[in-house]
């Protein structure tokens, strides 16, 4: 049908327990150098559909939790001439309907008809405790 679906990214967010203290690392990062961003050693393939509309959605504790658009995915090589990739984000994080997942290394492929649906804004969700929040979407009531 030629219908063009963003493809995303999932990415285990290390040392993170919550999205508020995403949101809090992430605003220092912006403050201090004007931009949020995430490096990788894998260069995604398909940057250009991802780029097109797609976002990384970040697993935090387990469950896929919050994404985040990226608006560029920068290639460089690092110190050691090692090539790298930056996702450079958007600054919003969308919280997400809660979906369990296993860890994994780096990062992987989502599919849009696979990504977790947005919260609704102002939902009460977002006022839940994330634990209290993570047992309901495991019981298929959020």
């Amino acid at each position: 049908d030629g219908e063009h679906m963003a493809l995303h990214i999932l990415k285990l967010c290390v040392g993170v327990s919550d999205i508020p203290q995403l949101a809090e690392w992430q605003t220092l990062r912006l403050s201090t150098v004007g931009k949020i961003w995430h490096i990788t050693r894998m260069l995604p393939k398909r940057a250009d559909e991802i780029v097109s509309g797609g976002s990384l959605y970040w697993v935090i504790k387990g469950m896929v939790a919050v994404r985040q658009r990226i608006v560029e995915i920068e290639p460089f090589k690092d110190e050691d001439g090692i090539s790298r990739c930056k996702f450079i984000f958007d600054e919003e994080l969308v919280p997400v309907r809660p979906q369990p997942r296993r860890p994994f290394q780096g990062w992987r492929y989502l599919k849009d008809e696979d990504a977790p649906v947005d919260l609704p804004k102002g939902a009460a969700a977002h006022d839940m405790p994330e634990k209290m929040r993570n047992e309901l979407a495991e019981l298929g009531l959020l």
